[in-house]
């Protein structure tokens, strides 16, 4: 027979068995949702490439769940250069992730079937950047709340320091992995700037702690991309309509070889291919694939809340505006670039794959 003590510790054993099986099917729910509810029989895709390097057509709309993670740092950034970090939409930034997974999932199954490989780094990046989100609301809405109470309606210095730091990691993010990003520096940065406020210790030891977490987990990540190898940074693409030496002019592009449809090129990808192809079609290209396919995505912003033919409409926190999420043959991308301004329309993004 069991004495009280030994009772009491097993119904605590249970509670907390309980409340960790609550947690692992919260996290776990989006995932299974979108798994279940948001995918559609993929309808098969053939064609011929000129490219000698393809990737899959899906990429072009599943690469955005990583890009949605960027513009939320960029987001939070902008509300915490004029505000104070409470007044972020954590919920906001954490549902809209899985909203757009779940449209995108769906939006795919006419491009291809997503590889499993895809899906399991979606809902990986999904869960943690959930967790992240979470564990920041929770701090920044009960302690970081009552500190800025505290300090005044005035910034502090770290307060503008960190939201420094905010944006040049949001923007670091737009061509670099994140786990190459130099945390300890930020957090180095954060001690020597402090000038010894209540708010700005507290923020030098609450972000120095973030910033700790994130260089050590980054780590982990780093050492696991070694190891499988790391997705490359180049694809190639076929241009008509455009002189070769434009072509060649663009930094980090070579050209491959001529083809009757146009030029076979290499270029970069990521953040510097957008605005590539921003520039080569204000000069008259005529895209005819890319990385062997003939759909693309690519983003655009606008005052209105909705604009005709966009796949998704989504609001940006901080700046009171709307990003557009258009899906298009890459055969009118460079048209679609041209007509931008006359349409209301600022360029963000091109997804490539």
């Amino acid at each position: 027979m069991m004495g009280p003590g030994m009772r009491r510790l097993c119904r605590l054993l249970m509670r907390g068995m309980l409340v960790l099986l609550i947690v692992v099917l919260g996290f776990a729910s989006p995932v299974v949702y979108v798994e279940t509810m948001c995918r559609e029989d993929a309808v098969s895709q053939v064609s011929t490439p000129l490219a000698e390097r393809t990737r899959s057509a899906t990429r072009t709309l599943m690469t955005y769940p990583e890009w949605h993670i960027v513009h939320a740092y960029d987001d939070y950034a902008e509300i915490i250069s004029r505000r104070d970090p409470h007044d972020f939409g954590y919920w906001s930034a954490i549902t809209g992730y899985w909203r757009i997974v779940c449209d995108l999932t769906r939006a795919s199954a006419a491009l291809g079937e997503v590889d499993g490989e895809t899906r399991q780094m979606i809902h990986i990046i999904g869960v943690s950047f959930t967790f992240e989100m979470l564990l920041k609301a929770a701090y920044e809405e009960s302690i970081g709340r009552l500190v800025t109470w505290v300090r005044g309606p005035e910034q502090s210095a770290l307060d503008q320091l960190s939201a420094r730091q905010a944006a040049a990691y949001a923007e670091f993010l737009q061509q670099v992995p994140w786990y190459r990003y130099d945390f300890r520096a930020d957090a180095a940065a954060l001690r020597a700037a402090s000038q010894g406020t209540f708010r700005d210790r507290e923020r030098a030891i609450a972000l120095g702690l973030e910033h700790h977490a994130r260089a050590a987990y980054a780590g982990l990540i780093a050492q696991a991309v070694e190891a499988v190898g790391q997705d490359e940074l180049t694809l190639e693409m076929v241009v008509a309509d455009l002189d070769p030496r434009i072509l060649e002019a663009a930094d980090g592009v070579r050209l491959l070889r001529m083809t009757e449809q146009g030029a076979l090129v290499e270029t970069p990808r990521y953040r510097k291919l957008t605005g590539i192809l921003f520039d080569w079609a204000q000069a008259g290209a005529r895209f005819v694939e890319i990385a062997g396919n003939d759909q693309i995505m690519f983003t655009a912003i606008s005052q209105r809340s909705g604009q005709e033919g966009a796949l998704a409409d989504l609001p940006r926190q901080g700046y009171g505006d709307t990003r557009h999420l258009f899906l298009i043959p890459v055969g009118e991308l460079g048209g679609a670039l041209r007509n931008l301004e006359e349409n209301g329309l600022q360029l963000e993004h091109v997804h490539d794959y």
